[in-house]
């Protein structure tokens, strides 16, 4: 049977309304990073605070990712039922105010209970503010999602800078936490007045959903869902254990600690500004190799280092070569199905999940087992195994041109150009248009 082709909304000309649409998305994503790095950077502060032991502390972060997929698939309902930005109006000021709950209680029931709607508002937040983003996108007609994306690295690295600023002045985690979220939920509430809506999105987020349910098979991505994996898992790592593996391995004051994760999310911001570039003019191939020899240098110099500012080198150098990873597999998918690469994304976007619910866990069991240095070697492996998948990542090459000999029976006679065209075919000249492989990497 024959599948009808779907009719997809023709690309809008930009207007006043879907740039301020466009903005508003942007500072969702700034805000969503300022609130992710607030977090993570003071898991020791949550340690002292709630009494956390080491042992149980991965078993805390990996409910995190678990909860934030239930989040995710949760939020799709909520979205069918009324629209992504009416759920993203909602989540985000209450993921704000959670983090503000976070920081309030004493007891490990109420940092249970925090941390479980912190992990179900992210998913949530995460799945809507895509929902969004490629529905503009779509409308726009050219890729934007990577400026979102450049907007959270910046919150990341705003959100690390308040962590640190609270430590040296020691202001505790009630008046830092309640303190952001004073100014992040009336941010939040002002950006939903201009998200993007039916009226200026119209069938955009119904076609990319429907084009990303269609069909693919799986085999030619699990490469590329193995580098999503390993990538993800030495950002989980980064993310969860950076601050802790100066403050207890290297043994950092709290507020210098906190510059393990802002040099890191630094770094990927300016990749992340260079890295199309670089791909125009080296190719996908050699930067994505670099970019993970420059990955697991970056861990060998945090592993080895005398002291913080080593570690901190280190994880800047982390993110310098992750950075270059992570967008390209993306991509790479889309070149696997250029008919289906909503479907191919989708897919892809399913292991950052799978990457943190194992980074979390990993690098706190062998920490307990041994210490963070050797905790770290595990996620500098994973990503060194993106070595031999990289040529995944490649363009497909044309299909070789057909060469053939033209045969005198099918010789057109007494046609004009008809002699020089045998000449030419038994010339060995190719008498075919090559033909181009959709199919991806051989």
């Amino acid at each position: 049977m024959s599948e009808v082709p779907m009719q997809v909304t023709a690309p809008a000309e930009p207007t006043p309304r879907l740039r301020q649409a466009r903005a508003a998305l942007a500072v969702s994503f700034f805000l969503q990073g300022t609130t992710f790095a607030l977090l993570v950077t003071c898991i020791t502060d949550l340690q002292k605070r709630y009494g956390l032991s080491d042992g149980l502390l991965p078993v805390f972060l990996a409910a995190v990712p678990i909860l934030a997929g239930v989040g995710s698939i949760a939020s799709e309902t909520l979205v069918g039922r009324t629209t992504a930005r009416g759920v993203l109006r909602v989540v985000q000021p209450a993921l704000c105010l959670t983090l503000a709950l976070t920081g309030l209680g004493s007891q490990l029931w109420q940092l249970a209970i925090a941390l479980g709607l912190f992990g179900l508002l992210v998913g949530a937040l995460d799945a809507s503010m895509n929902m969004l983003g490629v529905g503009l996108q779509h409308r726009y007609g050219r890729s934007i999602m990577i400026g979102f994306h450049a907007a959270f690295s910046l919150g990341g690295i705003v959100g690390a800078a308040l962590a640190a600023i609270g430590a040296h002045w020691d202001t505790g985690l009630p008046l830092l936490f309640g303190g952001a979220a004073a100014v992040l939920v009336p941010a939040a509430l002002v950006a939903g007045r201009r998200f993007a809506g039916p009226a200026e999105l119209g069938d955009a987020v119904r076609e990319a959903a429907a084009l990303a349910a269609r069909r693919i098979p799986w085999k030619p991505l699990l490469p590329l869902c193995a580098v999503m994996a390993f990538a993800y898992i030495a950002d989980a790592s980064v993310s969860n254990y950076s601050v802790k593996y100066l403050t207890d391995g290297l043994h950092s004051p709290e507020d210098l600690a906190k510059f393990s994760y802002l040099g890191y999310m630094v770094a990927m911001l300016l990749g992340r500004a260079v890295g199309d570039r670089a791909v125009q003019r080296f190719t996908v191939l050699p930067v994505v190799r670099t970019g993970t020899a420059v990955a697991a240098a970056g861990f060998l110099i945090a592993v080895l280092a005398p002291g913080p500012w080593g570690g901190i080198l280190g994880f800047t150098v982390l993110g310098f070569g992750i950075c270059a990873i992570i967008p390209q597999v993306f991509a790479a998918g889309g070149r696997l199905f250029p008919h289906a690469s909503d479907a191919a994304v989708a897919r892809l976007n399913l292991f950052n999940y799978v990457g943190f619910l194992i980074g979390s866990p990993l690098v706190g069991a062998l920490a307990e087992l041994s210490d963070y240095r050797w905790a770290f070697c595990a996620p500098m492996l994973l990503v060194l195994a993106v070595l031999p998948l990289a040529p995944h990542f490649a363009p497909a090459p044309p299909t070789r041109p057909t060469w053939r000999r033209a045969r005198p029976e099918h010789r057109p006679a007494d046609t004009p150009g008809s002699s020089a065209h045998s000449r030419a075919g038994a010339a060995g000249t190719p008498v075919s248009a090559p033909t181009t492989d959709a199919a991806g990497p051989a």
